[in-house]
């Protein structure tokens, strides 16, 4: 089978400097992976990403691809796929924004929403429609906690996520037997060139902990991967606690 649960043969990375990306390609490499396409905008980061990837064996190319441009998923996604079967996508993209900025500036927080939601929708539904007209294939959408409550210091960010997890969750039902998987991961904080400068949420995470956890995630066919583990006790906790109570944690 080509896309043998947990070991994929090809892979497509939606966001191709994505350093949990990155680290779930390296990976998937070190396993079975043998080509992999990363799709970014075009930029030194980029070509140093792939240039990476190559030095593990890997055929890699890239694929300009701004997620903004929604006009440009279908063409520039679609000719991915002809040429050859891809057994994964990873949608990896994503920006932070700044929440105090953002609050005074409601461009910059559409910008946030249409990056992490509208763009995530766009991308998502092109490669599903094509993962189910191939046949076989997963998605893994990187979504994030941050989503699963509002919080007063990234609601913005946690907002675009929460519409992103419930778009994926939704997809996975839609798609269930066509022979494609959905598969959504939250994880926590996660320490990376993006984080940088910012306080840490526990607990905190890595790129590979989370590659590790997508890897596993893959080989037991899950529909949702927290990452950590034991971030699915606590915010079963945290979702139900009295919004009174949850203002007053240091969250």
């Amino acid at each position: 089978m080509k896309d043998a649960f947990g070991a994929p043969q090809s892979l497509l990375v939606l966001g191709g400097t994505s350093a949990i990306g990155l680290a779930t390609a390296r990976r998937l490499i070190a396993r079975r992976t043998r080509t992999v396409w990363l799709a970014g905008r075009p930029s030194p980061a980029l070509a140093a990403a792939a240039d990476s990837l190559r030095a593990l064996g890997a055929e890699v190319r890239t694929v300009p691809f701004d997620a903004l441009d929604t006009e440009s998923h279908e063409e520039r996604l679609g000719k991915i796929f002809t040429e050859g079967d891809i057994d994964m996508v990873l949608l990896a993209f994503g920006v932070l924004g700044d929440q105090a900025h953002d609050e005074s500036d409601p461009l910059a927080a559409v910008r946030v929403a249409q990056t992490n939601y509208t763009g995530a929708v766009s991308a998502g539904l092109v490669c599903a429609g094509a993962l189910q007209e191939q046949g076989h294939g997963s998605l893994v959408v990187l979504s994030s906690v941050a989503g699963e409550r509002a919080r007063r210091t990234d609601f913005i960010y946690g907002s675009s996520k929460a519409g992103l997890d419930v778009f994926a969750q939704g997809l996975g039902d839609a798609l269930h037997g066509t022979g494609v998987h959905v598969m959504v991961v939250r994880p926590g904080f996660v320490r990376s060139e993006a984080t940088a400068g910012r306080a840490e949420t526990p607990p905190a995470t890595s790129p590979e902990a989370v590659a590790c956890a997508i890897e596993l995630g893959l080989r037991r066919r899950s529909e949702t991967v927290w990452v950590p583990g034991a971030l699915r006790l606590v915010m079963a906790a945290v979702r139900h606690l009295p919004r009174p109570l949850f203002r007053r944690l240091p969250v």
